[in-house]
């Protein structure tokens, strides 16, 4: 029983996760500009009395969603969102912000979402690699290259530097943001009543990418663990 529910975790359950943790990722990454323009983002500005008195009416006015790769924005709930093109060097667009809003809302290095798409790419890689490999059985005569050491090798290591690459640019990116959401709303506060009616928060886009790597880790961990074993018997 236990061999047979060790085997269903290593050759379905691992493999769906791998698969569910790149698409996380990937919707994180592109998120807002290239799709779920006002659903997903990183950082997210919207109208709020929270800041400026202690009321918590109900207000409309301007929203900004701010991810890695670029910006979208809308000047209130009923207009179109506008994004900005879609770039590893992002300017964000804040021009329906009011004049008086604090200007401290910037984009990270371009090197941060650089590093995030390296990771991507061997994420999918390892994905393929760690399918093939648990089911090398039945890939026929395929099945057989999947079978050696070194193999297997390079599959680890790929899915080792996907998780660690891209967990690492991820932390960066949420240590820039948290700093940038302190500031702004910070500067609201200290304002007062002629403060803007806003309010910055970091976003889902986080959440999702963190679910992400804790899937991540069943198949990177399982890939590890049989490398181990066939260094064991060497």
């Amino acid at each position: 029983m236990i061999a047979g529910f060790s085997r269903a975790i290593t050759t379905l359950l691992a493999p769906l996760l791998a698969l569910t943790a790149f698409l996380l990722i990937l919707f994180s990454y592109l998120s807002p500009t290239l799709m779920l323009s006002t659903q997903v983002a990183l950082l997210v500005v919207s109208p709020s009395t929270a800041l400026t008195n202690s009321s918590s009416a109900s207000v409309d006015g301007p929203n900004v969603f701010l991810g890695a790769l670029g910006s979208c924005s809308r000047p209130n709930k009923e207009a179109s969102v506008t994004c900005t093109v879609p770039t590893v060097s992002p300017t964000y667009n804040l021009s329906v912000l009011p004049s008086n809003a604090p200007d401290l809302l910037t984009a990270p290095t371009s090197t941060t979402p650089a590093f995030i798409a390296v990771s991507l790419a061997f994420t999918v890689i390892f994905l393929f690699m760690y399918t093939f490999t648990a089911h090398r059985g039945t890939l026929g005569r395929i099945g057989a290259h999947f079978e050696r050491p070194g193999v297997q090798r390079a599959t680890a290591w790929i899915g080792l530097l996907g998780f660690l690459i891209g967990i690492t640019s991820f932390l960066v990116l949420f240590m820039w943001f948290w700093k940038a959401v302190d500031d702004f709303n910070d500067d609201i506060s200290k304002i007062g009543s002629d403060a803007p009616e806003l309010i910055a928060s970091l976003s889902n886009g986080f959440v999702m990418v963190w679910v992400a790597y804790a899937f991540y880790a069943v198949p990177l961990v399982s890939s590890l663990a049989k490398l181990h074993v066939a260094g064991g018997k060497a």
